[in-house]
């Protein structure tokens, strides 16, 4: 999408606070109590919305296949640690 000089969206203000929007009297409060603009506010919000909601990498294409799962088992074996356990801890008795 092609931004434009006037990229903008109108916000409407619930009548009360709920879990899915909130007044205009509560953005006013938040951005007093953090000392930016109303708009700072919205958009802080909305940062902090889309790092809980959108995916910070893409999605696997499907599931390893056995072929793959095996070529990283071997990988692994030549690369783990040779020889007689030492000393075993763990992590939760």
């Amino acid at each position: 999408m092609m931004k434009t000089a006037n990229d903008s969206l109108l916000v409407k203000f619930q009548s009360r606070d709920t879990p899915f929007g909130v007044t205009r009297a509560t953005v006013r409060a938040i951005a007093k109590e953090l000392g930016i603009n109303e708009m700072q506010v919205i958009h802080m919000a909305l940062s902090r919305f889309a790092t809980d909601v959108l995916h910070a990498y893409a999605p696997d294409d499907a599931p390893l296949t056995a072929k793959e799962v095996l070529a990283l088992r071997k990988d692994a074996a030549k690369r783990l640690p040779k020889g007689k356990v030492l000393l075993r801890d763990a992590l939760f008795g």
